[in-house]
């Protein structure tokens, strides 16, 4: 097992291999981790944890990293970034219980291991609100599991609408601001419907808002 410290020059590596893989954006890797740490007041005590979209490994990696005692799976539809998300977690000695999915949300929900399985899913960066909220419900476990997601700075109004989050069974929690990011936390006061996620593409043509 790596030491605290080896395991923190250990994650600069990996994400600055990410960034120069065109993975991650330019610029130092420092403020990313930073802004990954931002989730982690919700996510204290969480047992399992879905990382949407998760790219380059930033939150992912991060929060997988500094919780220890939860479980990690890492989504996303890349082949490539996700060969290398699987590589990173054995650098990182965390695949014992951190794994990678590969494939796209939309069907990954409705795989019965993944399919309401997880007390939190964060996201950053993975699409427009009301695609990233239908893709994320599916692997919810039910009412009291949480969503986090990164968002702008900027607060505008009619981002999240009530209506269209009581579709998808989400009531709008706080927005937390921290270490310059900004995470708005949604809590699942319904169970999933059967028919959300809809089919591949479908969510991002005709958004529910």
């Amino acid at each position: 097992m790596l030491s605290v410290d080896d395991a923190t020059h250990e994650l600069v590596l990996v994400l600055e291999e990410s960034r120069s893989l065109g993975f991650l954006g330019p610029g130092p890797v420092s403020p990313q981790i930073d802004h990954a740490q931002a989730f982690l007041d919700s996510l204290e005590g969480q047992g399992r944890i879905l990382d949407l979209g998760s790219g380059g490994g930033v939150p992912g990696l991060v929060l997988a990293l500094a919780l220890p005692a939860s479980e990690f799976v890492l989504l996303d539809s890349n082949q490539r970034r996700c060969a290398f998300l699987q590589a990173a977690i054995e650098r990182l000695d965390i695949a014992d219980r951190t794994r990678v999915v590969t494939g796209r949300a939309e069907e990954l929900a409705r795989d019965p291991e993944l399919r309401g399985s997880f007390d939190s899913v964060v996201s950053r960066s993975f699409g427009p609100p009301a695609v990233t909220a239908e893709c994320a419900i599916g692997f919810m476990s039910g009412p009291g599991s949480v969503l986090l997601i990164s968002e702008p700075p900027e607060s505008e109004p009619n981002r999240w609408p009530e209506q269209g989050l009581q579709l998808l069974g989400l009531q709008l929690g706080e927005r937390q601001t921290q270490k310059q990011a900004t995470i708005q936390v949604f809590t699942m006061v319904a169970p999933c419907s059967d028919k959300y996620p809809r089919r591949v593409g479908i969510p991002t043509k005709r958004p529910l808002f």
